[in-house]
């Protein structure tokens, strides 16, 4: 099989995974003339935008899509009807290397099946990344995917050329891992995460400890995981508090959230649609909640329902909830009664507190502090304005912020 086509089909393969963002790491570049590459802060992930408005992108692929695995819920699964493919060492070093001085890519995003056993498979995804680094002197940014199993030299030795390493936790209950993938131990991958941030807590550690010595280098950009989204009965209040459990038990980075997507051949215990998008996003919402805005898991997701509305946003559904808070005086409120405002940001937080440090903040300051009127101006009391007790009690206040039906065409 010819280069181009394990491309495109270990390409492909490697789309299912979402948690391949490229933020957070340490600064490297190659502008003393030795080395090939560079990072710089706020990458994008694969395909998307970074804060100055660059497209960034990184090569993800997989090192084989063979897979010792039966995972129900994934494409590559050993019971699949999928064509096969399996790179070498030595092709994903030229493709990322040969990528890179065409200006196409800025790093390298890499995961595998298992094949032969966990520590064969770690052994091949850390060799590519030490030739990177060693023999072509790559600085880009590196992410690889962590196998839970393997030996725990082959995962530090890992940490010591990539930038980033997950773990796909894939399910947000155990026993729904192991309906859907027996061969995986939910027990083995938090094992594994614990280890992972003993050894960046140790890194962190050494960084602060004057010494001549440099620290050792362990993933700088630290490491996440990815949950499957709708392939079990697990509701939104159940993925955010997994979600919350893992960022405090592992100091995660990010948890990524992916739709199921239904598979050819798929088994009958799978649904047989995907669940609607919308809900993915919602849940990147709630998690920005918990990790921005002071938010804990248990109050973001109405405990009636279990589910996060899937036609307003968490914080809103959250607000509307809990009128008797509202409205708020956004002069003499606390920073962590203004970040539960509708409409409000982090940084219209701040420009709201660095203003009123001088003025008073006045209906005319709020578009130049980019506060969205139509959101925000319920629920809030300024210093000439204060909302009408019986708008902010109405029960129409819920529709006002839904989208508006529309008359469905007949599709002709």
């Amino acid at each position: 099989m010819d280069l181009s086509r394990k491309l495109e089909i270990l390409a492909d393969a490697a789309k299912y995974d979402a948690s391949c963002a490229s933020s957070g790491t340490e600064v490297r570049d190659s502008s003393d003339g030795k080395g090939l590459g560079s990072t710089a802060p706020g990458m994008g992930i694969c395909h998307s935008y970074a804060p100055d408005g660059r497209c960034i992108s990184l090569l993800k692929i997989l090192l084989t899509n063979a897979c010792n695995y039966d995972c129900l819920y994934c494409v590559n699964r050993a019971s699949s009807n999928v064509t096969r493919a399996r790179f070498t060492i030595d092709e994903v070093v030229k493709l990322t290397i040969d990528f890179y001085r065409r200006n196409y890519i800025e790093g390298l995003f890499l995961s595998s099946g298992i094949i032969r056993s966990a520590d064969y498979t770690m052994e091949q995804v850390v060799a590519v990344a030490r030739k990177l680094r060693e023999e072509n002197h790559f600085r880009g940014y590196i992410h690889l995917k962590t196998i839970p199993e393997a030996d725990e030299t082959l995962i530090a030795e890992a940490g010591k050329y990539a930038d980033r390493l997950s773990i796909n936790i894939e399910m947000p209950l155990e026993t729904s891992l192991a309906r859907f993938a027996p061969e995986k131990d939910q027990r083995a991958i938090r094992r594994t995460m614990g280890r992972l941030r003993l050894k960046l807590d140790e890194a962190e550690d050494a960084k602060k400890t004057i010494t001549k010595a440099k620290p050792p280098r362990f993933a700088p950009a630290g490491q996440s995981t990815q949950m499957i989204v709708g392939a079990d009965s697990a509701n939104d209040r159940t993925i955010l508090d997994t979600s919350a459990n893992l960022y405090g038990a592992y100091r995660l980075k990010r948890v990524y959230y992916s739709a199921f997507s239904p598979i050819p051949d798929a088994s009958r215990a799978l649904p047989l649609q995907a669940p609607p998008l919308v809900r993915e996003h919602r849940l990147y919402q709630a998690d920005w909640l918990m990790r921005f805005y002071g938010f804990a898991a248990q109050e973001i997701v109405d405990e009636a329902e279990g589910m996060l509305p899937l036609d307003i946003d968490p914080k809103l559904a959250w607000a509307l909830r809990h009128r008797e808070r509202f409205p708020l005086d956004i002069n003499r409120a606390s920073r962590e009664e203004l970040l539960r405002v509708p409409g409000f940001g982090t940084k219209t937080v701040e420009r709201i507190i660095a203003t009123r440090r001088t003025s008073a903040i006045r209906y005319a300051d709020l578009p130049r502090l980019h506060i969205v009127r139509n959101k925000a101006l319920p629920f809030i009391v300024l210093s000439d304005y204060r909302p009408s007790p019986a708008a902010l009690d109405s029960t129409g206040l819920s529709a006002r912020f839904k989208p508006k039906a529309r008359q469905l065409g007949f599709g002709f």
